[in-house]
């Protein structure tokens, strides 16, 4: 190998190498200062390294709220809005990817058209109609609107549509219905992108804050993201404290994740969405 290509290929090392550095920095920062006795947190210059764990912090934190509630709540939500999505998206993805019926095409670019519109329009419409039903403050308006959603529906079809028709034909022969073909056929081959839907929508519904923050009131109906303002306004400048409770928040997303990263890279790679 030529000294050129030798030295493009370490420059391009060391770019990916920083650009790794500064995504990962605010998360070590986090980290690091969450295990900082409270000396050591506001100090010139900084300390990269704790001189010892102060576990402490987390203590106070999980018993400074209710921390263990607004985990329930998270997981309760994000649990019931990502199986109500899977169902609802495989249903409509196969139909736009697999069959053909009258008004397929506008039906699908409709749907596409309706993501430019941002979800802050319809907050004010969706709360009056929440409060007309009675449901503010209760988990039917934190599941029921999320169940269904247009990117997903998308990604899917886009997975579905690699799938080869030749199996269809096949299955018909069999004497297979579509219903039987799409779970008994479709979803076994699918299970990348479906973990990707999944995977999107669980940590979508986890990191949601300003609808829940609209539609409760009550603390017992909060989540980890409005939990965490409420938090850091009464921590103040307890910044040990609030980053212990940031970490705790963050684990479950990032342990997800690196539990189903194969799933999901396959899934965005076989989708088509670069």
């Amino acid at each position: 190998m030529s000294m050129r290509k030798i030295f493009f290929k370490v420059l391009t090392y060391l770019l990916l190498l920083s650009l790794v550095a500064a995504v990962l920095l605010p998360f070590y920062w986090m980290v690091v200062t969450s295990l900082k006795p409270p000396g050591e947190v506001n100090v010139v210059p900084p300390k990269w390294i704790p001189s010892r764990p102060f576990w402490q912090n987390y203590v106070r934190a999980w018993h400074a709220a209710p921390f263990g509630r607004y985990f329930l709540n998270s997981f309760f939500i994000s649990v019931m809005t990502t199986l109500g999505e899977v169902v609802t998206t495989i249903l409509a993805a196969y139909a736009f990817a697999k069959m053909d019926f009258f008004g397929k095409k506008v039906l699908f670019l409709s749907l596409l058209g309706l993501m430019m519109f941002p979800g802050q329009l319809r907050l004010i419409p969706n709360f009056m109609l929440a409060s007309s039903l009675g449901w503010t403050d209760t988990y039917q308006i934190l599941i029921i609107p999320w169940i269904a959603s247009i990117f997903g529906i998308f990604l899917l079809r886009q997975y579905f549509k690699t799938i080869p028709d030749e199996l269809w034909d096949a299955a018909q022969l069999d004497g297979c219905n579509r219903f039987r073909f799409l779970w008994t056929v479709v979803v076994p081959l699918s299970k990348p992108g479906i973990i990707t839907v999944a995977l999107f929508k669980f940590v979508g519904s986890w990191n949601a804050f300003l609808w829940v923050l609209i539609m409760t009131n009550k603390t017992s109906m909060r989540t980890i993201p409005v939990g965490l303002a409420v938090f850091r306004s009464e921590a103040g400048t307890h910044f040990g404290e609030l980053m212990a409770a940031s970490t705790m928040a963050v684990l479950p997303i990032l342990i997800i994740f690196f539990l189903a990263q194969r799933q999901f890279i396959q899934g965005v790679a076989r989708s088509g969405i670069k």
